[in-house]
């Protein structure tokens, strides 16, 4: 399982809708052991495959403690929320694709979720808290929205213009 290079803001494939799976086949399970394992590796609780340049409607996510003796990995295909509470939370997000900022984004507090899992079987599954805000955030991905969107826009416009600058100087040394 190789671990993927990720992609960042401001490249194009992170403000696109992406396209859904057909089936899930080895192609994609492959795809979804790859992203897990460079979730892992990158530290984080969850990835969308544009983060690694795919425009393909796949997430994973892994929102158990380290400690935690049977953690609770999710590899989803196509996941739509067909259902969201009224009820609000805020929690503090950061995302791999825009590393060092974070931001206090307020979502529904719950959800319900439909998807296709590692097998191409239909399921569903119900989130709050922690999981509920991180299978929103890998869902946004897939319809080309960011974390940032949800700050305010001096604040979202900030962040939009170091990163640009930033990649601007990685690029051009």
């Amino acid at each position: 399982m190789p671990i993927r290079p990720l992609t960042f803001l401001p490249a194009s494939v992170l403000r696109k809708t992406a396209e859904p799976v057909k089936t899930v086949d080895d192609d994609i399970r492959q795809l979804m052991d790859d992203m897990l394992e460079t979730m892992r590796h990158e530290q984080g609780l969850g990835l969308a495959a544009p983060q690694i340049g795919q425009s393909l409607r796949v997430i994973v996510m892994d929102c158990s403690d380290e400690d935690d003796p049977d953690p609770m990995i999710w590899k989803m295909a196509n996941p739509e929320i067909i259902s969201a509470s009224e009820d609000t939370a805020s929690m503090e997000e950061g995302c791999l694709s825009i590393p060092g900022y974070r931001g206090e984004v307020t979502r529904p507090a719950s959800v319900e979720v439909s998807y296709l899992d590692e097998t191409g079987a239909e399921k569903t599954m119900q989130a709050d808290g922690l999981l509920a805000a991180c299978v929103q955030h890998e869902i946004d991905h897939l319809n080309g929205k960011l974390f940032i969107d949800y700050l305010s826009r001096a604040k979202r416009d900030l962040i939009i213009r170091k990163v640009t600058k930033d990649a601007r100087i990685d690029r051009d040394g």
